[in-house]
C-alpha cells in the first residue's frame, strides 16, 4: 500500500520488517473530527485474515451499547465483510481514541483519533490555539500481535517491549549507542509565539509512561471529556488507555530543536533504559538539532507520592461548561446517596485450569461465542451469568461468563484494589466516572471521609498504584451491557475484565435504542446471519440511513488492513 516506516530493535541494534494494521493507508489511523451531537456514520472494511470489532475509547454510546464495539455485546466483523457504526456523540466534548479491542490487535496497530468538538453555542474555558497537534505513545513490541497472544497463552510474560513509539514512528537519535542511525522519527513543525493544544494518548500495551518537552510547560486542560482546573506541568504520568490535551506556548528562543520524550514508569528491570519515545519539537525558525541529555523523568525512589499526588492534582474546572452550557460540577455528586458498592481486587497471576489467569474478585473472564447483549435480547439462557461478586473473597479462582448486576438511576461507588506490584488501569465503557480518592493500603468504608466531594475529575480510565486503591463514583444513567476492563492489553487478554449489566427499566428496548437493521449473528445465533453481499450491504446502509435523514450526519469509511513496515 505503499506506505514504509522503519522502527529498530532495540537491543539487536538492527533494523527489521513487520506488520502492522493499518486504517486507509495510515498508521496511525485518520482522524474523525466532529462536534458535539453530531450523528457519526463509520463503515468499516476488514481486510485483515481474522475477525475485527472496533471500539471508541471514552465515547459514551448513549443508550445504545449495540455499536460500541466489543465482544459483549457485537459480534466481530469477519474477514473480508464490512459492517457499519452508527452513533451520536450525546453531550460529550473532548479527545478520545478509537481501536480494535479483539486478540490483542491493538499491538498492532489499528487505532486513531477521535476529536469532539464544542458547540458554538458552549464556549471553550481558553483562547482559541493556534494549531492541534495528537501524539499517540505506547510501548510497542516487534513480535507480532499474534506472536504476542501465543506466549500469553503459553503462561509467559511479555517482558521489556523493544521500544517507545511516538506516532508510530521510532525514536530520534538521542543517543548514538542505543538508537540507530537512519529511524524516521517524528517531527512537531510549530511557528514561536503560537499556542498549540496537543491532545495525547497512551495507546501501548501495559507501560505507564511520563510525558514531558523540553523547556516547555505543559498546560493542563482537559481529561477525556473534561475540562480541568488549568495547572501547568514539566511533566505528567499518563497511564495505558488515558488521554489528555495540554496548551503549549512556543516561548523558546529555538537555538535548537527540542526534545518530546515518553518514557516508561514504575519498572525495576535495567534493561528499561533502553526503551524510550523522543520525538522532536522544532520551531520554524530553528537553528539546530536537538543534542545532549533529555530532560530527567520523576525520581520516585524517595518520593513514593509524587505519581499519586499528581494524579490527585488534577481536578475538573467546575466554572467551565462543556458539552452543554451549564457548568460542569453542577451535578452535585457528592451529596448523591450511594446505591450500590462493588470492591473489585486484582491479584498476582493464578493458575486456573492449567493455565496462567488474571482475575478479578477471582474471577477470570471468558467471553462466550454469543455477545450478552444478543442473548438478552433473545432471551438465551446459559450464556452468561450475573453472579458476579460484588466483594472480594477466597473462593477458588476460576474461569467465567459473569456480569455485575446494577440498577438503572442507581449511584454506583467501585473501589479498584491493586494487590499486584505494578500500576493497573481501568476502563468503563458508556460512562464517565468521578474519580474521588486512592491511596495505597487496603480501602476500608472509612476512607470515605478523605474523597474528593467537590472537584474530582471526570473521566472513564483511572490508573489504580501498586499496593493500593482507587475510588470512583458513577451514575448509572446509560442502559445497557458495558464492559469494564483492564486496559493494559496482556491483563485484559487473560480475562481481567466484566461486564456491568445496567437493564431497561422498561423491558428491553424502550428506554434503549432497538438493535440496528445490520446487526451481525454469531454463536447460538450464528443461524440467523445471512451471507454478505455487496448489494445487501447496500441496501443495510440505506436502511441504516433513513431515520437519520433529518439530522447532521458525519460519515467516514475505515479500511483496515495489515501493512508490512520496514
Amino acid at each position: 500500500m505503499g506506505l514504509e516506516m522503519q522502527i529498530c530493535l532495540l537491543f539487536a541494534k538492527n533494523i527489521i520488517r513487520f506488520q502492522v494494521i493499518a486504517i486507509n493507508d495510515q498508521f496511525p489511523g485518520p482522524l474523525l473530527n466532529v462536534t458535539t451531537n453530531e450523528n457519526v456514520r463509520v463503515n468499516v472494511q476488514n481486510n485483515l485474515d481474522e475477525p475485527l470489532l472496533i471500539t471508541w475509547d471514552g465515547i459514551q454510546m448513549r443508550m445504545n451499547s449495540w455499536q460500541d464495539g466489543v465482544p459483549g455485546t457485537n459480534c466481530p466483523i469477519p474477514p473480508g465483510w464490512n459492517w457499519t457504526y452508527q452513533f451520536q456523540l450525546k453531550d460529550q466534548i473532548g479527545s478520545f481514541f478509537y481501536f480494535p479491542s479483539l486478540g490483542l490487535q491493538r499491538a498492532a496497530g489499528g487505532y486513531g483519533p477521535i476529536t469532539i468538538n464544542n458547540r458554538a453555542i458552549v464556549p471553550v474555558p481558553f483562547d482559541h490555539p493556534d494549531g492541534d497537534i495528537t501524539l499517540f505513545i505506547g510501548d510497542w513490541y516487534t513480535r507480532s500481535h499474534i506472536e504476542l497472544r501465543n506466549m500469553l497463552n503459553d503462561g509467559k510474560d511479555i517482558g521489556v517491549p523493544d521500544a517507545i513509539l511516538i506516532n508510530g514512528r521510532a525514536p530520534y537519535r538521542y543517543n548514538t549507542t542505543r538508537v540507530p542511525e537512519g529511524l524516521q522519527y517524528e517531527i512537531v513543525g510549530v511557528e514561536p509565539g503560537k499556542i498549540y493544544r496537543f491532545r495525547v494518548h497512551n495507546v501501548g500495551i501495559s507501560t505507564s509512561l511520563n510525558l514531558r518537552i523540553q523547556n516547555h510547560n505543559m498546560r493542563l486542560v482537559e481529561a477525556e471529556g473534561t475540562y480541568t482546573n488549568q495547572q501547568n506541568y514539566t511533566n505528567l504520568d499518563i497511564h495505558v488507555g488515558q488521554s489528555y490535551s495540554f496548551l503549549v506556548t512556543m516561548d523558546q528562543n529555538a537555538s535548537t530543536d527540542y526534545y518530546i520524550v515518553a518514557s516508561p514508569r514504575f519498572v525495576g528491570n535495567t534493561r528499561w533504559s533502553e526503551v524510550t519515545g523522543v520525538a522532536i519539537l522544532q520551531y520554524s525558525n530553528s537553528k539546530g538539532h536537538a543534542s545532549g541529555p533529555l530532560p530527567d523523568a520523576p525520581n520516585d525512589y524517595y518520593d513514593k507520592y509524587f505519581s499519586m499526588n499528581q494524579a490527585k492534582s488534577i481536578r475538573m474546572n467546575t466554572s467551565a461548561g462543556a458539552a452543554r452550557p451549564n457548568p460542569q460540577g453542577s451535578f452535585h455528586y457528592a451529596s448523591t446517596n450511594i446505591t450500590q458498592t462493588f470492591v473489585l481486587k486484582n491479584e498476582a497471576p493464578l493458575r486456573i485450569n492449567g493455565k496462567s489467569r488474571k482475575t478479578i474478585n477471582r474471577i477470570s473472564y471468558s467471553p462466550p461465542e454469543t455477545p450478552l447483549r444478543l442473548a438478552d435480547l433473545y432471551n438465551l439462557t446459559g450464556v452468561y451469568k450475573t453472579d458476579f461478586p460484588s466483594m472480594p473473597n477466597n473462593e477458588p479462582a476460576r474461569i467465567a461468563s459473569s456480569a455485575l448486576n446494577a440498577s438503572y438511576k442507581g449511584f454506583l461507588e467501585i473501589v479498584f484494589q491493586n494487590n499486584e506490584t505494578d500500576v493497573q488501569t481501568y476502563h468503563l465503557d458508556g460512562y464517565s466516572f468521578f474519580v474521588v480518592g486512592m491511596d495505597y493500603g487496603e480501602w476500608t468504608p472509612d476512607k470515605r471521609s478523605g474523597y474528593n466531594k467537590w472537584d474530582a475529575i471526570s473521566r472513564s480510565t483511572t490508573q489504580v498504584f501498586p499496593g493500593g486503591w482507587t475510588a470512583v463514583l458513577v451514575s448509572l444513567d446509560n442502559v445497557g451491557i458495558w464492559n469494564l476492563r483492564a486496559e493494559k492489553l496482556d491483563n485484559w487478554y487473560r480475562g481481567q475484565e466484566v461486564y456491568v449489566k445496567v437493564p431497561d427499566p422498561l423491558g428491553y428496548n424502550i428506554t434503549e435504542m432497538i438493535m440496528p437493521d445490520n446487526a451481525l449473528y454469531c454463536g447460538l445465533l450464528k443461524e440467523r446471519q445471512q451471507p454478505q453481499s455487496h448489494q445487501s450491504n447496500r441496501k443495510s446502509s440505506a436502511q441504516a440511513a433513513a431515520p437519520w435523514s433529518a439530522r447532521l450526519l458525519v460519515t467516514a469509511m475505515l479500511i483496515i488492513a495489515a501493512v508490512f513496515f520496514s
